[in-house]
């Protein structure tokens, strides 16, 4: 009896068996990077009408969607800030507030940047940051070298112009620190923690609020999307979930960096500040002299200050969950209106507001070409893709498929298997972008909560944080590169104290997730704007 070989027609029609074709050739293309990312994530407007899944104008639709709004607001925020220098005036006031103890410097250092990587890109932060970190180094090895040779101060203390990223990427190889003093160890040893701290501490940082890091704002869309009566994901209750997270993880991070790489005495967490040593007076008047040199605020720096300072006030009041918010003042449409709208209104102000007021030739806070360098667009279009094929999913009926044949797993505690989920998510994102990693899980993680009975939040929050956690590699994410281009640091450095962060950062979530984020997102039972599965089996958590 002959069998004719199926047909591309026949294939086609079964549109689960296509749309998991799209999503494992989108993966591998995502984790291989054979093409560049962005470029991966138009494939379901190629595909998807091939297949018979979706029409090419329903894809369109799905690449430009309330995230991308949101973004723009953002991103307005964040080149107006950038360019009249308020980033620098926080992050070294923030420093000041520590001291300049070696251990102490660093946690300032990490605090300044953790703060700014919640409201711009967490490589924006770090580019933003490293610059003084780098000259108030080599301010403190410059004051060794001058000790050592002749036991006198440095006559020439004043803080160096620092190169910008892109010529410190270019120099990678150059050892920034002068041969003379680059053979003390523990000096070595401060600098690989102080530059490791940064770059980890803008990852962590980004996790404390949803325009902080793309994961945040995909699922924020994606649960918008695939469950639209979900209304419990605000800025508000998402930054009570994630602050402590973010406190805990960077106060224990300063301390397993401070261990791994400066020592294991911690004396100087109860001691009095005593006399300073002549290392922490040249920290201090690098900051000083840097700080000095930003003169009063200005006008600029001021209203930048106050449309952010308004903008995170909006945030949190829109809908606290707690009382009433002032949405509640629209009461025919008050769910038309969501975090976008006030980010692009603030937003717009600074393409309207003159710069110099009126003794000047009319020029706004920022241009759009100073917008269009700071926009991602590679991470716009990426998000859509992701967007686009969490439709698919839907509209093939791949997700369902996916949810019945993930129903064993309601057998095991689902505490466990959020965990086994953490762990997977954490190594890919090593090797993956952050975004296309919880783009590929999101369409795989929803269908496995509705298998097991369980409220979807509960695996997904979990899951979307650990996709920040890419501490092991220079390559796991542009922040890491960055700081590796300065010098101070080898792979073997990261890696060692990327493994401590990652097991800090996956035991920090559950903590959250077990305490807090139970009464916070009610946890504990299945919601009623899942999809109920009665022929399931049922477990809660």
């Amino acid at each position: 009896m002959e069998h004719s070989a199926p047909t591309l027609e026949t294939w086609c029609g079964n549109l689960e068996a296509g749309c998991a074709f799209v999503l494992l050739l989108m993966a591998v293309y995502w984790v291989t990077e054979v093409i560049p990312l962005s470029m991966t994530a138009m494939l379901p407007a190629i595909l998807f009408p091939i297949f018979g899944i979706m029409e090419s104008s329903n894809v369109a639709k799905e690449y430009f969607k309330d995230f991308h709004i949101l973004l723009v607001g953002v991103i307005c925020l964040a080149a107006s800030t950038e360019k009249w220098g308020l980033h620098r005036r926080i992050a070294l006031r923030l420093v000041t507030m520590v001291g300049v103890n070696p251990a102490w410097l660093m946690l300032g250092f990490m605090f300044g940047c953790a703060f700014l990587s919640m409201w711009v890109q967490n490589t924006s932060a770090v580019t933003m940051v490293m610059p003084t970190v780098e000259a108030v180094l080599q301010q403190i090895m410059r004051s060794k070298e001058s000790r050592c040779a002749g036991g006198k101060d440095n006559p020439n203390m004043q803080l160096d112009e620092t190169d910008s990223c892109t010529e410190k990427i270019k120099e990678t190889a150059a050892v920034c620190m002068p041969a003379a003093f680059s053979k003390s160890k523990r000096d070595l040893m401060i600098c690989k923690a102080m530059c490791i701290s940064i770059a980890y501490s803008s990852n962590i940082g980004g996790i404390t609020t949803l325009p902080g890091t793309s994961p945040n704002l995909i699922f924020s869309e994606y649960l918008n999307k695939i469950y639209p009566a979900c209304n419990c994901i605000n800025f508000g209750n998402w930054f009570l979930m994630c602050f402590p997270i973010s406190v805990i993880m960077l106060l224990l991070t300063w301390i397993w960096l401070y261990w791994l790489f400066i020592g294991s005495d911690f004396k100087f967490l109860w001691q009095c500040r005593g006399r300073q040593t002549e290392e922490e007076n040249a920290a201090r008047k690098v900051i000083q002299d840097e700080y000095k040199s930003l003169g009063p605020m200005s006008y600029q720096e001021i209203f930048t200050g106050i449309v952010f300072l308004l903008m995170v006030l909006l945030w949190l009041t829109r809908s606290p969950g707690f009382m009433p918010g002032w949405v509640s003042l629209f009461p025919n449409h008050s769910d038309y209106i969501t975090d976008a709208t006030v980010a692009l209104l603030l937003g717009l102000l600074f393409f309207i507001v003159p710069a110099y007021g009126p003794v000047r030739k009319y020029e706004a806070m920022i241009s759009w070409n100073e917008f269009q360098a700071s926009m991602p667009w590679k991470v716009a279009l990426l998000v859509g893709g992701g967007f686009a094929l969490a439709e698919g999913t839907k509209e093939s009926g791949l997700s369902l498929w996916m949810a019945e044949l993930l129903t064993p797993l309601g057998d095991l505690p689902v505490l466990a298997t959020i965990t086994v989920a953490c762990i997977i998510v954490t190594t890919l994102t090593e090797i993956a972008s952050n975004a296309a990693t919880i783009t590929i899980f999101l369409p795989i993680l929803s269908p496995l909560a509705e298998a097991i009975h369980v409220n979807p939040l509960y695996v997904l929050i979990p899951t979307t944080l650990c996709t920040s956690f890419s501490f092991l590699l220079p390559v796991s994410n542009p922040s890491n590169a960055v700081v590796f281009a300065y010098g101070h640091i080898n792979i073997m450095d990261m890696v060692k104290a990327g493994l401590g962060v990652n097991v800090i950062g996956v035991l920090a979530v559950l903590l959250a997730l077990a305490t807090w984020g139970v009464p916070l997102f009610s946890l504990d039972t299945y919601p009623d704007w899942a999809p109920a599965l009665p022929s399931f089996n049922s477990t809660i958590p």
